[in-house]
């Protein structure tokens, strides 16, 4: 296509990093397809204000001190004029810098995520504490009648704010928290902390370890009988990426929480997912936990915003931002709550179910709770 440009020649430039290499591979590559598809769909319908739009796309390779570049790199070099991306809340961190402290650029984190991130020139799109461990855990305890949690968690900024949260949103129920341990990423042996786990009466676990610990720890947690004695595992960010991973087997029965799932049935996920998989067929899919649907959903906030201010000029467009909406997206409508900068939308708990995923709970429009900016 022809790009159409103002009389300054200039394209609208769209920074997005994310991890095409490395453990979060199968994630990051799944966040670049959709933002290639979505930035592909505005072009061929014109661009923006009369703009084509050019992707700088980077990869940080699962490793926050190449993020860090090259977040510098797009603000510096590449003068982008928004910056979309980042999976770990700590590759968010190391983003932030470079982008929005010494850039003071427009940067949009997609992922489902801890919380509290407070920041005028930052927009949260996936889910958060207030959509996932709160309207989860007074469900699970009393459709299981569970009631101690055990938490083993990889050691960063996410496991240690949501296991705050779990273990306030399990005490206000009448449950307890019977362990809660911490692990580099790239733990391996998990046994000491399963014979806690078995030992210990733990009913629940609350997983937060994350990816390349992750498969090791289901594993031996399989092996150990905790689901087959009548355990219940919980992991709010595993998706139907994840199950590329493990064998079923191993997360048979595991319930998750986000705002979209490949069976969701509405009209525009079925038609997005259906064309999503035509263009990048493959292992990568579209997915929640993976931060493709909050990727989709920011960019499209942005391009709303974008409209409304008829401008480029980045204070107008993040005032537009503030109270963006979009009618469709992957699990329904979605907008910002204004002053929050973050999103009210649908969110879903889900069960894994011989590899696949099935609805268990649909709990309609969530908001996400979260601080007012001043």
């Amino acid at each position: 296509m022809k790009k159409t440009t103002t009389s300054d020649g200039r394209t609208i430039r769209v920074g997005v990093i994310t991890d095409q290499t490395g453990a979060l591979s199968f994630m990051g590559t799944a966040d670049a397809n959709v933002a290639k598809m979505v930035i592909n769909d505005i072009n061929a319908k014109g661009g923006l204000l009369g703009r084509h739009l050019d992707l700088y796309l980077e990869d940080s390779a699962t490793t926050d001190s190449i993020a860090e570049a090259k977040a510098t790199k797009l603000v510096q070099q590449d003068h982008v004029d928004v910056i979309f991306g980042g999976i770990y809340s700590s590759t968010r961190q190391a983003i932030k810098g470079p982008a929005v402290v010494k850039g003071k650029k427009l940067y949009i984190y997609p992922e489902q995520y801890e919380g509290e991130e407070s920041d005028p020139l930052i927009f949260c799109t996936g889910p958060v504490p207030a959509q996932q461990v709160e309207p989860l855990i007074p469900w699970l305890m009393k459709e299981t009648g569970a009631k101690k949690f055990y938490l083993p968690s990889a050691d960063y900024i996410w496991p240690h704010t949501m296991n705050r949260k779990v273990r306030e949103v399990v005490t206000a129920h009448g449950g307890e928290i019977v362990g809660e341990e911490y692990f580099p990423l790239d733990h391996s042996d998990y046994s000491k902390t399963i014979h806690k786990i078995m030992s210990g009466g733990a009913e629940v676990v609350f997983n937060t370890i994350v990816p390349p610990g992750l498969t090791p720890f289901l594993e031996q947690l399989y092996k150990a009988g905790f689901s087959k004695k009548g355990g219940h595992i919980v992991c709010t960010y595993f998706d139907e990426n994840f199950f590329n991973l493990v064998p079923a087997a191993h997360v048979e029965g595991l319930y998750s929480c986000l705002d979209y799932y490949q069976n969701i049935s509405d009209p525009f996920s079925k038609k997005l997912i259906d064309e999503y998989n035509k263009l990048y067929p493959g292992s990568a899919r579209f997915t929640a936990g993976s931060a493709c649907s909050g990727m989709y959903r920011g960019l499209r906030l942005w391009e709303a915003a974008v409209k409304e201010a008829g401008s480029l000029k980045q204070e107008d467009v993040i005032k537009a931002l503030d109270h963006a909406k979009i009618a469709e997206g992957p699990g329904g409508a979605a907008e910002m709550v204004p002053g929050q900068h973050h999103v009210r939308m649908n969110m879903y708990i889900a069960q894994a179910n011989n590899g696949k995923f099935k609805i268990v709970k649909s709990l309609g429009i969530i908001d996400p709770k979260e601080r007012m900016l001043n």
